[in-house]
Formats: structure tokens, C-alpha cells, sequence
């Protein structure tokens, strides 16, 4: 089987999101696949896109504490580049409630010709557990596909 090669894409305020993206990235290469690159939303590097077969976005959750959630910078997601063809795992860090911030994440890169396939809610406070998890996930679900 050919190993899968992953770009990571996030959006950080305090630097959670970014290790989340980063240990992600870590965990994946432990399952085998390749990373192209770990960048920014707002300066994806074009070439780690290009090279990837799944693309991983992340941001962090804001909003009031258990009402009106939703992931930051929806906006900055629907104006990534074209990336039809591809699939595409997202993720949201959040401190006290996700809230549907996943599923407005998913309509915003679905915007970009992605296929989602996979996505996680990670609790800032188990960033670790969490980012091993959803690796093993993303491994496991596309090994099936």
C-alpha cells in the first residue's frame, strides 16, 4: 500500500490549535503517512496542498461560554484555494463546548471542492490523547475507503 501523504492547515490564537496541528501531523507519521507541510490558513504553503492526498484543517472554537459556538475564521476556510479532488479531516480546539463549530467547519471547506471525510472535537486540555486518536481514526477510515 502507498503511504498516504498529509498537509496541515490551521488557525491559532494562543498556540493551541497550531500544536494541536502540529502533534497531528507527529501522529499520522507514526501510522505511516507523510506530511508535506504544517503552515498557516493565512499562508497555506501551495506546494504542501498540491502534494497531499488529505488535507487537515483546524481552528479553535470562540463564542460565549455554552451558546453561540462557532469556529473562527469561517471565512479564511471558504477562501483557501481550490483543492478539488482531495479529501480533507478537520478539527476545532475548544475549552468548554465544541457546539456545532465541526459541522460549519465542514460547509466551509466544502466550499474549497473539498471531501470531507473525517473530523474531531478536541478539548484543549487533552490535546495529546485526542490528536492520537483522531490519527488512528483518519488511518482506520481511509484504509477502508
Amino acid at each position: 500500500m502507498v503511504a498516504m501523504k498529509a498537509a496541515i492547515l490551521y488557525q491559532s490564537l494562543t498556540g493551541t490549535t497550531r500544536e494541536a496541528g502540529e502533534l497531528i501531523a507527529v501522529n499520522l507519521q507514526q501510522e505511516g503517512w507523510g506530511i508535506t507541510g504544517v503552515s498557516s490558513v493565512a499562508k497555506p504553503e501551495l506546494r504542501s496542498i498540491q502534494d497531499a492526498d488529505l488535507i487537515v484543517v483546524g481552528t479553535w472554537v470562540h463564542g460565549l461560554f455554552v451558546v453561540g459556538q462557532m469556529p473562527f475564521g469561517v471565512a479564511n476556510l471558504e477562501n483557501l484555494p481550490a483543492m478539488r479532488g482531495k479529501k480533507a479531516a478537520t478539527f476545532c480546539t475548544y475549552g468548554l463546548n465544541p457546539g456545532k463549530s465541526l459541522a460549519k467547519m465542514d460547509d466551509a471547506v466544502r466550499k474549497t471542492g473539498l471531501e470531507v471525510v473525517d473530523g474531531m472535537a478536541i478539548h484543549r486540555g487533552k490535546l495529546r490523547s485526542r490528536t492520537e486518536a483522531f490519527a488512528a481514526q483518519l488511518t482506520s477510515k481511509l484504509a477502508r475507503a
